[in-house]
């Protein structure tokens, strides 16, 4: 089976992570070229990684034939417009999240994306973690029969700049959409959603427009309720952790250590701190959903993360901001009426 030839758009922190991976975890793909609008980024990442051709613009690395499937790894404002572009170039797309801030702006890129018949994959890591996969798998195969309730925890160890909160969309669109993702991925549609939020961590954030600290319920069409609880700062690390509640048990992903020695003393029992962030917590998850995306074009496959998942997220992000700042809960078809009932 021939190799896939992959083009980087972004040489920033996400898309040198992608390139790592794809030059050293992924059989069967080839990095052929990268570009980036700080030229000296894009070169630095060819020289880390042993990448080929640095391309001057997104452009001229989209025109090369040689190159079947580009990875956009760039700023959220661009993502849509870049998606349309390689999907007009005939090229298979992988997108980090968000596909846009702004639906109208999903909608275009991805009717792009199936008038030109390739394929789009939307970068959200989680699905691709050992632990939250064995979770779906259980699930599916009924071990805890019907699921009631699903509680995801989320925090970061440490809050972003207030100036990339501006341009993020807040919360809920750059932090929770990845537990938004995750509730559907486990427990499948969510009809409604109800936000309560607090300033708790850093004053600038709140000064910035956005919230800190967040609770987000949420009402599956199944009748299963959910619970998010999100915090831009938790001192200890990155705390991930699911827990699902059923018919007949319960099932628990907890936090995977650095490694499990246990050191006990007359304080008690040590173990290792968990993982600081994400690119350390993720890291296998990160491989993972890259083989995927290379797997799918190389077997001709569906993609595992299609553009409806990855505008969803976003849909159900604004119904929880209209729910923060109008205090009541409210239904996804309120944001998209396309989502309207039980069976979407």
């Amino acid at each position: 089976m021939k190799e896939v030839v992959l083009g980087l758009i972004g040489a920033g922190r996400i898309g040198r992570l992608h390139a790592e991976n794809l030059t050293r975890h992924v059989p069967g793909a080839r990095l052929k070229g990268v570009s980036d609008l700080v030229g000296e980024a894009a070169t630095r990442c060819a020289r880390d990684f042993g990448i080929p051709q640095v391309y001057e613009t997104p452009e001229a690395l989209l025109s090369d034939p040689e190159i079947e499937a580009v990875l956009i790894c760039t700023s959220t404002h661009t993502h849509a417009q870049l998606v349309c572009q390689a999907a007009a170039a005939g090229k298979h797309v992988f997108c980090e999240k968000p596909l846009a801030l702004d639906l109208a702006h999903i909608g275009e890129a991805l009717a792009a994306v199936e008038e030109a018949g390739v394929l789009l994959q939307v970068g959200f890591h989680r699905r691709f973690d050992p632990n939250f996969r064995r979770l779906k798998e259980l699930l599916d195969k009924g071990e805890i029969g019907t699921p009631w309730l699903l509680k995801i925890t989320s925090y970061d160890p440490e809050p972003p700049p207030p100036a990339y909160v501006r341009v993020s969309g807040g919360i809920f669109l750059d932090m929770t959409i990845h537990d938004f993702d995750m509730a559907r991925f486990l427990l499948g549609e969510v009809d409604e959603v109800l936000a309560v939020g607090a300033v708790l961590v850093d004053p600038e954030i709140g000064a910035a427009g956005d919230v800190d600290t967040a609770v987000v319920t949420l009402k599956f069409v199944t009748g299963a309720l959910g619970v998010i609880t999100n915090s831009r700062r938790a001192v200890y690390g990155h705390d991930q952790r699911i827990e699902v509640l059923g018919e007949r048990g319960g099932l628990w992903a907890e936090n995977p250590l650095p490694d499990t020695a246990t050191v006990a003393d007359k304080q008690g029992y040590r173990t290792s701190p968990l993982h600081h962030f994400f690119v350390e917590r993720y890291r296998e998850a990160y491989i993972a959903e890259l083989r995927a995306f290379v797997d799918a074009l190389r077997q001709g496959t569906e993609s595992p993360v299609s553009g409806l998942d990855g505008k969803i997220p976003v849909v159900m992000g604004y119904a929880a901001k209209r729910s923060l700042a109008e205090r009541r809960p409210v239904a996804l078809s309120e944001i998209d009426p396309t989502l309207a009932g039980p069976q979407r």
